[in-house]
């Protein structure tokens, strides 16, 4: 079997750019990350793409924003392929940016529109892999669980720190994932308004005051309880998080403190014991993860390579994208809620 090289796209929640791997795949098991980079979104788009969610669902401000930013995509991914002098791309997969999230109701909108990088771009694009998912009464997320079990089998569980935290892990031969809780979407806001880009360290964190109140208020939001599949968008922040965090009147970096205390009290409530491999911007916050260990030493924490902690997400969309293009799943229902495993993805070639 030929191997199959391509370019996997991934815009987080929290809006720190746009990221780009380049990735050799032999099968669907073993791969080589040949390039990877993140390009900062300029003030332009994140103000863009900040407001963006107050748009109702069908706005004609949505449409137009989709394809704009499918055919900014495509114009960096023609640089990104100019720029390392990349010879060969056999498809481009895209996760896109995700506006609204509310599988609750049967949506789920991510923009960037894959036809409009296809254009650019004039390589095979597979976008849209949510809306398929949230169709068949899925959650739409997450939708890395596969790529942990295929291409990060040998940790017990896989957790990413990014805008929202997520785990996957085996139960008995059946992969489980869900959504845990805000994690740089609420830090980098509150950085943010200290001047700072994000919670470097948890330089800022670490000088704040726990307030016990907040603390308990915010374990208390009534996802922590739901049951599995479950999973968060910007809407639980703009609707739970923010009024909460917004009623006390303490210092920034108090409530970082605080923020910091819960995301690692929500995180150590649902690992229980094995090695964990942490991806996503959190993996560097190194207050956090100290809070982590010490509130369950039973868990072997473990901070891979640069590359598989800033790109695995990105990486993994091109899996997904791989999966599609063969007819192979890449949803799985044990971890989404849908109604039967499925290939999830829109094809323009």
């Amino acid at each position: 079997m030929e191997n199959t090289f391509i370019i996997g796209l991934m815009s987080g929640t929290s809006l720190d750019g746009v990221d780009l791997v380049y990735a050799e795949f032999s099968g669907v098991k073993k791969f080589k990350i040949l390039e990877a980079e993140t390009i900062p979104y300029s003030e332009y788009w994140r103000l863009r793409l900040k407001n963006i969610a107050s748009y109702p669902r069908g706005h004609k401000e949505l449409k137009s924003l989709d394809v704009e930013l499918g055919r900014y995509f495509g114009e960096l991914l023609l640089s990104f392929i100019n720029r390392h002098k990349i010879k060969k791309v056999d498809l481009i997969a895209s996760h896109g940016h995700t506006v609204h999230h509310q599988p609750e109701i049967g949506y789920t909108l991510q923009i960037g529109s894959g036809e409009e990088i296809f254009s650019k771009t004039n390589i095979k694009t597979i976008y849209n892999f949510r809306e398929q998912d949230v169709l068949l009464g899925g959650q739409g997320a997450p939708l890395v669980p596969i790529g942990d079990q295929l291409l990060f089998s040998e940790y017990d569980y896989c957790l990413n720190l990014g805008g929202f935290s997520n785990v996957s892990y085996d139960e008995n031969g059946v992969r489980k994932a869900f959504d845990i809780c805000p994690v740089n979407t609420v830090l980098n806001f509150y950085a943010n308004q200290l001047g700072f880009e994000y919670d470097k360290n948890g330089a800022l964190s670490i000088k704040g005051k726990m307030n016990e109140t907040l603390f308990s208020e915010l374990n208390q939001l009534t996802f922590y309880q739901a049951t599995t599949p479950k999973s968060l968008g910007i809407e639980f922040l703009q609707n739970e998080v923010y009024p909460i965090l917004e009623k006390y009147k303490i210092s920034e970096r108090d409530i970082l403190r605080t923020f910091v205390e819960h995301i690692a009290y929500q995180l150590t409530n649902k690992l229980k014991k094995g090695t964990v491999l942490i991806t996503g911007g959190g993996a560097y916050h190194s207050f956090l993860i100290s809070r982590i260990q010490q509130l369950n030493p039973s868990l072997t924490l473990v901070i891979p390579s640069k590359e598989i902690v800033e790109y695995k997400e990105a990486l993994v969309f091109g899996l997904l994208g791989l999966l599609k293009n063969e007819g192979s799943i890449n949803c799985l229902a044990s971890v989404t809620g849908a109604k039967k495993d499925h290939a999830s993805g829109v094809i323009c070639n």
